[in-house]
């Protein structure tokens, strides 16, 4: 089995995908107006619209509701990302901190509430651990 994909629900599709394009710095690509992807080295979010969720089932999934998961990309310079990021991120959850697993880690909330982590590897452990990981 393999993670592919993580698909966040909202009611502003365009206004999502554009966050994610600004922090990632991937272009997305758009299916119908109600779902896109951008996809990574090791990824895809794909970003598709609560008009969808019928099709799963009605109710399956709820824009703006998510205070469980965080999604969590790998950058080469967290630090760098917080200045870059920092002109237009109304609020961050946390600056650039050392975690004490070894990644250096910046959180910040989507406009739709949901976690963002950006971290880069510090110590020896941690650059190890993620050294196969493309970034």
């Amino acid at each position: 089995m393999n993670l592919v994909s993580v698909r966040v629900i909202t009611d502003d599709v365009a206004r999502l995908v554009a966050f994610y394009e600004r922090v990632t710095g991937a272009s997305a690509t758009w299916s119908t107006p109600d779902f896109a992807e951008l996809v990574t080295m090791s990824g895809t979010l794909a970003i598709g619209s609560t008009r969808t969720v019928g099709l799963f089932g009605a109710g399956s999934a709820e824009s703006g509701a998510n205070r469980s998961a965080i999604l969590e990309f790998l950058v080469d310079d967290v630090d760098a990302e917080f200045v870059r990021l920092r002109p237009w991120v109304p609020a961050f959850v946390t600056e650039p901190t050392t975690m004490p697993w070894g990644n250096r880690a910046l959180l910040l909330r989507d406009p739709d509430g949901t976690l963002v982590n950006l971290f880069t590897p510090v110590t020896e452990e941690a650059v190890a651990k993620f050294a196969a990981t493309p970034r």
